[in-house]
């Protein structure tokens, strides 16, 4: 069975009537020139070392080449063959913050943006680990179940926006229980939680979950996004156009400061490491390298079905025919008798 790994290759197929059109108004519009310029007879006589019919047949192989090249192109693939990929890796989950003061600019364009540039920077490095995502604001949901595909990975990534989670405020809790509950129970290790916050915690008391991660061998990296000497939260409309900052009810503009000590004491806790946001977009290479060093568990062997090219066949017969039109001359033989001086 064929098949073409670049089917819209074929279309060029409509080049072959086209040419076939061309060559022959080409062909008839040099006999009535011909007719045109003298004497048919003569003309005859003048054109007997051109040979028509093997410019006709220049004229076939030059289409003959041409289609071989476009079945080329469309790289015509035929046969299978099975591969094994045996898969080591260890499970991530990405909690990333999406509560309003993740809008703050205090880094640009803004924390959630830079946030996820590196978590899809991080999606890039992964070969063989499982990823997940867990969106929180006031309070949390797995956003992106574990899985080895990083395309769909990535297209959750794109959607965060704090629109996702209505409730306002910044529930670390709720992200870590729903990021704890989303990997294997069974397990008591191969399990990474990375934490993407501004740290300014609004929900229930940390130590119990991070006791409960220290008991589940799950290592939690925190990386703080902002600024600890505080910026105002930007409000948008619906344009995404900022309107004015955030007020409390006396209309005191209120400050979003990252929360340092707080993500310093989960990660230890844990067994991970803290990292504040930087220009250098190096915490979650550094997070990964820390990760590439950890036990994995054995993912299991995927079987790939993978059909093999063949292009490299229709590619030669087209320069084959294309070499063999260069060789055909257009002139032919014309045999002349010499008679001698007095014939």
């Amino acid at each position: 069975m064929i098949r073409f790994a670049n089917p819209f290759a074929l279309y060029f197929l409509i080049l072959i009537p086209l040419g076939i059109l061309l060559y022959y108004v080409i062909f008839r519009w040099k006999n009535r020139s011909l007719q045109r310029f003298g004497n048919p007879e003569l003309m005859k006589k003048l054109t007997s070392g051109v040979s028509r019919r093997k410019q006709k047949f220049k004229a076939f192989l030059v289409l003959v080449s041409l289609f071989f090249m476009i079945l080329a192109l469309a790289r015509p693939q035929i046969g299978t063959k099975l591969e094994e990929v045996q898969r080591e890796g260890v499970d991530i989950i990405v909690a990333v913050d999406v509560s309003l003061s993740m809008h703050a600019k205090d880094i640009a364009p803004s924390r959630l943006e830079k946030a996820k540039h590196e978590v899809g920077t991080l999606i890039k490095q992964l070969a063989g680990d499982r990823v997940g995502i867990v969106a929180f604001a006031g309070d949390a949901f797995l956003h992106c179940p574990l899985t080895l595909d990083y395309g769909a990975a990535k297209l959750f990534l794109d959607a965060l926006d704090p629109g996702v989670i209505p409730d306002p405020g910044t529930a670390i809790d709720r992200a870590m229980q729903v990021a704890l509950n989303s990997f294997d129970q069974k397990e008591r290790k191969y399990k990474v939680l990375i934490l993407i916050t501004d740290g300014e915690n609004h929900g229930a008391d940390l130590k119990p979950l991070t006791e409960q991660a220290e008991r589940e061998g799950v290592v939690i990296h925190t990386v703080g996004i902002g600024s600890p000497e505080g910026v105002p939260i930007p409000l948008e409309n619906e344009y995404g156009i900022q309107v004015g900052f955030k007020q409390d009810k006396s209309g005191t503009t209120v400050m979003t400061k990252l929360d340092e000590l707080t993500l310093e004491k989960i990660s230890l806790q844990t067994g991970g490491k803290y990292f504040r946001a930087s220009s250098s977009e190096d915490e979650l290479g550094q997070i990964y390298s820390a990760v590439t060093k950890m036990e994995k568990k054995d993912l299991g062997a995927v079987k790939f079905t993978q059909y093999e090219d063949r292009y490299q066949i229709f590619l030669f017969i087209a320069l084959l025919v294309l070499l063999l039109e260069i060789l055909v001359p257009e002139r032919r033989r014309v045999k002349t008798e010499w008679k001698g001086r007095f014939g």
